[in-house]
This record gives structure tokens, C-alpha cells and sequence, in this order.
């Protein structure tokens, strides 16, 4: 059974007192929400004050991104030891903005992927073409060039432990999303991905979600598809009630096989 997730990526916004703001507002309106699974990552700079809010809340915390080491002179970085000691269970890695902005390779995601399940912390993995590879047919090329890379070495029981989110580069920020049978065809693909490297069992156990312009508006429709289970929420999960309302639209949808 696949229990929907939502992730809020937070990037760089909100100070102090506005993710307290946001958080209090986002508790007040998942508290008894149980079908679904919610992270928000917010930066670094909040997880400490945000991690005391959660108590008792059916909310996990993630960090954004870490460095694969556990310590040292990597001045800058956060480590996954960090980001544990902050009461943080999920981490973003390979996000299209951290592969575009700061040069990041699938070697140096699965570096953090490995890191990562050795620290217990689950991944959030992303995966996604830029528009013109799809326009040009590679869509799929670059997500199994993306999918190899990053997971090599993995072996079959950390499998169990990772989620992926595809993220159609051109879908983020873009307000543009990718049709419900774009996604669900690309997340067939990804799952067949894992059951090539696995197996069937592992295969139809593993969450994808959908990263890219989603909001309330749109999350029945995608999360209605086979292969999607849930969404990596960018622009609107800073906002309590839009981000409220993508959970609630899980609710049809809380238990794939």
C-alpha cells in the first residue's frame, strides 16, 4: 500500500517569524490528518524553531539539501549529522536548482543519496527533463542518464527507504504543469525504472511524487493517476491554506497498491 506524501519545499523564503506564522496557520489545519504523509522543508536558518513547533503533529521535517560528509572543512554546507540533531527524518537531493545553479552531477547526488540512507534519513530524490529534451524526445533519456547515476549502488533494501519526485525542469515555477498523462506516463517510467534494478514488490511499493507547479487546483487530477502518489510542492505550499488544500486532495486517493 502507497500512502500519498506531500513535500513542501520552502527554497529561499521566509524569516523566523514568518515560518512560525506559517507552520502554526499549517498545524491548525492538518491535525487530524492521517492519510497522508506531510513534510516541509523549510532553509536551514528555520529547522530549529520549526522542528519545536511539530510536536505532536502529524508533520515531518526535512532539510533542503546536505553535504555528503559527515564533518569537515566544507565551509558553507550542512551536514546530514546536522541536519538529525536538528529532528529532521527527510532531505531534498538532486533538485533541477541545484543541479543548474551550483553544478551538481549524479555523481555528487548519489554521493549524498548513499549518505543520507546512511544517516537514516529518507531522500526525497529528484529526477526531470528540461523542455527541450522533451521537445526533442529525450524526456526519458535523461531521466534513466539521471536515475542511473544517482542511484548507483544502491542496493535493493535501501530502495525500500528512498522516495523519488520527477520535476519536469520546464513545470517548476513556470505556473505551466505537466498534464496528468505526461506525469503518469513519465512515473510508469521511473517505476519501471526501479523494478529493472530491483524488483516488482520494491517496485509497487516505492512513492513518486510530482514536483512542478502543483496546487490545489491541479493535485486531484495528477494524484488520481496509477503511478503518481503525491506531490513536491514549490510556490504553493508558502502559502498555509493553498498548501492546506493540496493535502486535502490527497484524501480520495490514500491508498494505492
Amino acid at each position: 500500500m502507497r500512502k500519498p506524501m506531500i513535500a513542501g519545499n520552502w527554497k529561499m523564503f521566509k524569516t523566523s517569524q514568518e515560518a512560525n506564522n506559517l507552520v502554526n496557520t499549517i498545524k491548525a489545519g492538518v491535525h487530524s490528518i492521517d492519510y497522508c504523509d506531510i513534510v516541509i522543508c523549510p532553509p536551514f536558518t528555520q529547522l530549529s524553531s520549526v522542528i519545536s513547533l511539530l510536536d505532536g503533529t502529524p508533520i515531518g521535517l526535512g532539510g533542503q539539501n546536505m553535504h555528503f560528509e559527515k564533518e569537515g572543512a566544507f565551509t558553507g554546507e550542512v551536514s546530514p549529522v546536522m541536519l538529525k540533531d536538528l529532528g529532521c527524518r527527510y532531505v531534498i537531493l538532486g533538485h533541477s536548482e541545484r543541479r543548474a545553479h551550483f553544478k551538481e552531477t549524479d555523481s555528487i547526488i548519489n554521493k549524498k543519496v548513499q549518505s543520507a540512507l546512511s544517516y537514516s534519513l529518507v531522500p526525497i530524490v529528484c529526477v526531470g527533463e528540461t523542455l527541450e529534451e522533451r521537445e526533442s524526445g529525450r524526456a526519458q533519456d535523461t531521466v534513466r542518464q539521471q536515475f542511473e547515476g544517482t542511484f548507483q549502488g544502491i542496493d535493493v533494501k535501501q530502495f525500500e527507504k528512498i522516495v523519488i519526485a520527477y520535476e519536469p525542469v520546464w513545470a517548476i515555477g513556470t505556473g505551466k504543469t505537466a498534464t496528468p498523462e505526461q506525469a503518469q506516463e513519465m512515473h510508469h517510467f521511473i517505476r519501471s525504472l526501479v523494478e529493472q534494478k530491483t524488483n516488482q514488490e520494491i517496485a509497487s511499493k516505492i512513492r513518486i511524487l510530482y514536483g512542478g507547479s502543483v496546487k490545489p487546483e491541479n493535485i486531484g487530477e495528477l494524484i488520481s493517476k496509477e503511478d503518481v502518489d503525491g506531490g513536491l510542492v514549490g510556490g504553493a505550499c508558502l502559502k498555509a491554506q493553498s498548501f492546506i488544500q493540496i493535502i486535502q486532495g490527497t484524501v480520495e486517493d490514500n491508498a494505492k497498491v
